[in-house]
């Protein structure tokens, strides 16, 4: 019987555990050749995590337990959130019906809503059929813009304001192409005279905290941009609907009967909000995502508010409390370890369906991955994230073997290019995926 133990455990040794202990220390090797010792990366801070889910240990772990700003890899824990707790469709708003017609509304942060990628508009389709819209704030309780965003950022697209009821992506378009054009058209009226007496050589505008936007002179004709507009709570959105909708819409400041008679009207399959969101790292979407998960579970929307109950229930377990701040990643202060990017992923893993999370994460020559692992299609699924001088990569890769590790490689105060190091850590993947 002893002698069986015994051939037994040596037979373990050789077959599982030797063959583990070389595969680590030929990662390794990797990494210091790929990353470690490049030095492109020397002034960096390098945090790298490599694990393996069917045995449970980590192959690789450089700095893993460090914290460093993670830039969009945080929407990886927004997807999370919204996986667990927004079910298979978005809730686009609440409302009571007081008869004749009128109907108390609450957005739900949906932003969906009047967007351009989503042709299906049944809120809008709804709202429309009804002859009185009172629609609430109250649920609203949160600043348009993130704790620890680029302020001076507020005219560019990545960083459109947050609002309880979104419409167009909460952005202004504006395009010359067959005469001067904007969507929404409200924004149109105001800006055609100066437009016309600009010989088509000028910059569209917008001031800090307030709605007017102006045309400037400019050296080189105009083609087009997008800004996003101030949203001023619910005001943008109700202006908005009521070019539309002909004046139906008035602001109410009280919460909305919840029983029994709330009904919800949703509008788009979460997961192609999900996908986009992942794979051109959209941080409206984000954002946005952010406050339906903490509306469906708080009854309100407040991003340290949901991000502290969160902290406290799904992911109570995270091997290091992170500094988490934001829905999308663009506020530095957020502070995150690859440990924790590997502990969601395989939560993630073991929760949901592979070929859900294979259809909202992008793979190589896909979304943010476009011009990288172009020969590992299907075999890396994985979120990007930069920040000036901060690049992260987290997700999911399949070696030449077919055995899958969840990954996390950060990299914090780089003073090369951010293509470079993307290329850096490319490389160090791609031989993981190749020789093991």
């Amino acid at each position: 019987m002893k002698q069986n133990f015994f051939f037994l455990l040596v037979t373990t040794y050789f077959l599982v555990i030797l063959p583990s202990c070389s595969i680590q220390k030929k990662i390794a090797r990797e990494a210091q050749n790929d990353i470690l010792n490049n030095a492109d990366f020397a002034p960096a801070h390098v945090g790298i995590s490599l694990y393996d889910p069917l045995t449970g240990q980590y192959l690789y772990n450089y700095q893993g337990d460090k914290f460093f700003v993670p830039a969009s890899n945080t929407k990886i824990f927004t997807c999370y959130a919204a996986m667990k707790n927004l079910g298979d469709s978005l809730a686009g708003i609440r409302y009571v019906d007081k008869g004749d017609g009128t109907i108390e509304v609450e957005g739900n942060a949906d932003a969906s809503f009047l967007h351009p990628d989503f042709k299906n508009q049944p809120v809008f389709d709804f709202l429309a059929k009804q002859k009185r819209i009172l629609l609430t704030d109250e649920n609203w309780k949160e600043e348009a813009l993130g704790a620890g965003w680029a302020w001076d950022d507020y005219k560019s697209d990545y960083m459109a304001e947050r609002s309880a009821m979104p419409a167009y992506g909460n952005l202004a378009g504006f395009t010359m192409k067959g005469g001067f054009r904007a969507v929404p058209s409200y924004f149109q009226k105001p800006l055609e005279e100066a437009i016309a007496h600009s010989n088509g050589a000028f910059l569209i505008n917008r001031a800090y905290g307030s709605d007017l936007f102006f045309v400037t002179a400019a050296v080189n004709k105009f083609s087009s941009t997008t800004i996003p507009f101030y949203t001023a709570g619910n005001l943008a959105t109700i202006q908005l609907l009521n070019d539309t909708l002909k004046n139906k819409v008035t602001p109410i400041h009280y919460k909305i009967n919840q029983h029994p008679d709330l009904g919800k009207i949703y509008s788009q399959p979460t997961d192609s909000l999900l996908k986009l969101m992942m794979h051109r790292s959209d941080n409206f979407f984000a954002e946005q995502t952010l406050l339906m998960v903490s509306n469906e579970k708080l009854a309100m929307m407040n991003t340290a508010k949901i991000i502290d109950t969160l902290l406290k229930s799904d992911l109570q377990n995270l091997p290091q409390k992170p500094k988490w701040v934001d829905g999308s990643g663009l506020s530095r202060y957020n502070l995150f370890t690859p440990q924790d990017f590997v502990w969601v992923l395989t939560q993630m893993k073991n929760e949901f369906k592979w070929e859900r999370i294979k259809e909202i994460f992008p793979t190589g020559g896909e979304g943010t991955l476009s011009s990288l692992y172009k020969n590992y299609g299907g075999r890396i699924h994985a979120k990007t994230g930069t920040l000036s001088n901060h690049v992260a990569l987290s997700g999911y890769i399949t070696t030449h073997k077919g055995k899958q590790i969840i990954f996390s490689v950060l990299v914090n105060a780089h003073q090369t290019p951010a293509s470079t190091i993307r290329k850096g850590v490319e490389k160090f993947l791609s031989a993981v995926m190749d020789k093991y």
